[in-house]
């Protein structure tokens, strides 16, 4: 598969980045600059605006204040941006018919979409149940063909919002190989998480939200050993911030 990200889409930057809805603040003056490389994992207590940060990045939730750029443009010059909502929804049909029609979305030709398929079933080690009702498959298998079909649009940019919030371990651990596999084909992960040790194993870098705030942003390495603020600190600790 042909999985890379073009050097001309990143860094992706958002500079004072802002988001009001209904009256609350959401994203309150976030600059933050997203370049090539291991995933970006976005970590924060729930409610800090991880979500929120992941689909304005995307383009999905468009800003209030401030302004997102790729490559110091307005908009990514290429349509491959994806991303995997926490709750992704299976359509009633098999699991490769699922990522067939993520295929077919994606505008790859109709000869080309059984062997796409496939690979992308090898790719999230689902080959073996790729005729079964995708709506019959546990939660870990779900989210994998979930995540085949965000990679079916060969993405130069991948967003994942808690792509293993609620899984046991086996499937966690499946679903951060296919993180890790994407990664070294050169796409750009960035990743929400509420799970400290999946920001340790998978991060390159840690952007840490609260209240909407960006708290600290730096190398995984860094942010665990050397916490810079005091909600950093406490975080890590497992302390809440209030």
């Amino acid at each position: 598969m042909n999985m890379r990200a073009p050097v001309s889409d990143l860094p992706l930057k958002l500079e004072d980045a802002g988001t009001v809805a209904g009256g609350v603040t959401i994203l309150d003056g976030i600059t933050l600059t997203i370049d090539a490389g291991p995933p970006t994992v976005v970590i924060g207590p729930n409610g800090s605006g991880k979500t929120t940060l992941l689909r304005v990045a995307m383009g999905l939730i468009p800003l209030t204040s401030g302004r997102v750029t790729w490559g110091g443009r307005e908009t990514a010059t290429s349509a491959r941006l994806a991303i995997m909502a926490q709750r992704p929804v299976m359509l009633r049909r098999s699991a490769v018919a699922n990522v067939r029609y993520a295929l077919a979305a994606a505008g790859v030709p109709h000869a080309q979409q059984h062997r796409r398929a496939d690979e992308l079933l090898a790719l999230v080690g689902l080959q073996s149940i790729a005729e079964r009702p995708a709506r019959r498959l546990s939660g870990g298998e779900q989210q994998r063909i979930a995540l085949a079909r965000a990679l079916a649009r060969d993405p130069a940019v991948l967003f994942l919002d808690e792509p293993a919030a609620s899984l046991d371990p086996y499937a966690t651990k499946a679903i951060e190989d296919i993180v890790r596999a994407a990664s070294a084909r050169g796409v750009k992960v960035v990743m929400a998480t509420h799970d400290l040790g999946q920001a340790k194993r998978l991060g390159g870098d840690i952007v840490l939200l609260h209240r909407g705030r960006l708290v600290e942003n730096g190398p995984a390495a860094d942010f665990f050993t050397k916490p810079r603020t005091e909600e950093a600190r406490k975080f890590i600790a497992g302390e809440l911030l209030v």
